[in-house]
């Protein structure tokens, strides 16, 4: 096994018990997105239904949960760029969370950041908008934590700000090797905090959220603020806390 190699023999070794919370964030409009389409609450419903028909069909595994969770695993249409433990193309889906709220909202500034720099016509936005931040129950017998031996050996390759081939390779190693979710260091928060990947819908424990917070995200072009609402908590981040990746130059110059 050369550096950064695990076969799907190897990782089912390391394989463990998991259970715990993982907090996402999307953004608030989901809830209300067609509302403003319609005169009445019966009008949207049956508007949602609508689209509802409209979508690709929720996978055997992912049936009962809540929409929130099983998006993620849905849509299985041609994924352009990848991410961190998913290919591009026709691949599996990754429900990704992390351990703490704050370590989530990190993340989430810096895709806004990404967004902004990767779109340098789209102006930056004159004021905060609001997301929702839920946090979902995990419990798992097939677990791969990467921020303990024997995997973290290989940190260098799972922490790449960009490259996310080695963590690719992993996942589908993880998947052959029958691993439901993979603990991993998030390389956004400034604080160092956990993210997971869920790598299918039966590891979720409960089948909806059990936690939900509204927080509002302010994006600048030195900096971000997020203020969650109840409890009150606010977080401020700066552009230089994300510097040294490399795709975040260009908003350097606005």
């Amino acid at each position: 096994m050369s550096s950064a190699i695990w076969t799907p023999a190897a990782l089912s070794s390391e394989l463990h018990k998991f259970a715990g919370s993982g907090w996402r964030f999307v953004e608030a409009q989901h809830k209300v997105s067609t509302l403003k389409l319609v005169d009445s609450l019966a009008e949207q419903e049956l508007l949602e239904q609508i689209v509802e028909e409209t979508k690709p069909a929720i996978p055997p595994e992912c049936q009962g949960l809540d929409y929130l969770l099983a998006t993620p695993f849905r849509y299985r249409a041609f994924y352009r760029t990848g991410s961190r433990f998913r290919r591009a193309g026709f691949t599996a889906g990754v429900f990704y969370a992390a351990e703490r709220e704050e370590t989530a909202a990190a993340e989430i500034v810096f895709y806004r950041f990404l967004f902004y720099a990767e779109s340098p016509d789209t102006p930056l936005p004159s004021d905060a908008a609001e997301y929702s931040a839920f946090s979902v129950e995990l419990a798992t017998s097939a677990a791969l934590d990467l921020t303990r031996p024997p995997l973290e050996r290989d940190a260098n390759h799972w922490c790449h700000l960009s490259d996310y081939t080695a963590c690719q390779a992993l996942a589908d190693a993880a998947r052959e090797a029958g691993g439901e979710i993979i603990r991993y260091r998030s390389v956004r928060d400034p604080q160092q905090g956990v993210n997971f990947a869920v790598l299918t819908c039966s590891a979720f424990a409960a089948p909806i959220p059990v936690r939900r917070n509204t927080w509002r995200i302010r994006i600048a072009a030195r900096g971000a603020q997020a203020i969650r609402e109840f409890p009150a908590l606010g977080l401020e981040f700066r552009l230089s806390d994300f510097h040294t990746d490399e795709r975040l130059k260009p908003l350097n110059r606005r």
